[in-house]
């Protein structure tokens, strides 16, 4: 797998936290319908921008895997325990772990992987109620809209593993699904941890299989399992293997493109 240890990516803050915006730009704005073509024409900009920033400081990751969760969850909790040792042998496989970098699972997958010496990511995303980075990453980057930051976790990534979680993580679990069903994207593992919490989704799903609004051939791009060595070999068969992942070196960095 490439990994370039020698990497230096510096956290990124794009300019403006929602409470400075410029006059105008607040992103509630932005789905408010038309504007002067003056005003969209520097939102397509500053979009653009987020994505260029986004692709450079992503560029050396190598590898990764995305674990999602909730946010909510203490280190007291079942789940936060057993987001610590998927990010742990995540790290053993020699991916490199991203989350959205904040606290609870996101944190404990984190944490995991920097335990045994990890590469430890996070996409984070600016909220009016702000969310902290967590302690335990590397580097982190930091998204104002969220499909720009959905972008970058899927690009990057090789398997989802999600754990329980709010909206936020149904919602990325399902545009993982989504776009591999539509073949927008090649088929990679996509993970359920906690039984107990994902059996009604399952249920669901089962239900519309039923309806016929999906096919049953769908319900196998989803595994379920509680057990870190069974994930670990799933991924081992769908990704690592199935994608002829191999340790070398890693890219090699432009000097005209300001790459250090």
């Amino acid at each position: 797998m490439s990994v370039d240890e020698s990497a230096i990516l510096s956290p990124i803050v794009l300019p403006f936290a929602p409470s400075q915006s410029p006059q105008g730009f607040d992103e509630r704005a932005f789905l408010q319908g038309p504007r002067s073509r003056s005003w969209e024409l520097r939102l397509v900009f500053r979009i653009t921008r987020e994505f260029i920033m986004g692709f450079r400081a992503l560029h050396f990751v190598g590898p990764c895997v995305t674990v999602f969760g909730s946010a909510r969850f203490t280190e007291e909790h079942p789940y936060y325990a057993l987001a610590l040792q998927m990010g742990t042998r995540l790290s053993r496989l020699g991916f490199t772990v991203m989350t959205g970098g904040g606290p609870g699972l996101m944190e404990a997958a984190n944490r995991g992987a920097k335990s045994v010496g990890g590469r430890s990511i996070g996409c984070n995303i600016v909220l009016p109620n702000e969310q902290q980075a967590n302690a335990y990453l590397d580097h982190f980057v930091a998204f104002r809209y969220f499909f720009v930051r959905k972008v970058m976790l899927v690009k990057y990534s090789y398997a989802f593993v999600v754990l329980p979680g709010g909206f936020g993580t149904l919602d990325e679990l399902f545009e993982a699904l989504t776009l591999i069903q539509t073949e927008k994207i090649v088929e990679f593992p996509v993970i359920l941890m906690g039984q107990p919490y994902w059996t009604p989704i399952k249920d669901m799903l089962a239900q519309m299989v039923r309806q016929q609004t999906i096919s049953e051939a769908n319900l196998n791009l989803l595994f379920l399992t509680d057990s870190v060595d069974e994930a670990a070999a799933h991924i081992q068969t769908h990704a690592i293997d199935r994608f002829g992942l191999r340790k070398r070196q890693g890219l090699g960095r432009s000097r005209l493109s300001g790459e250090h």
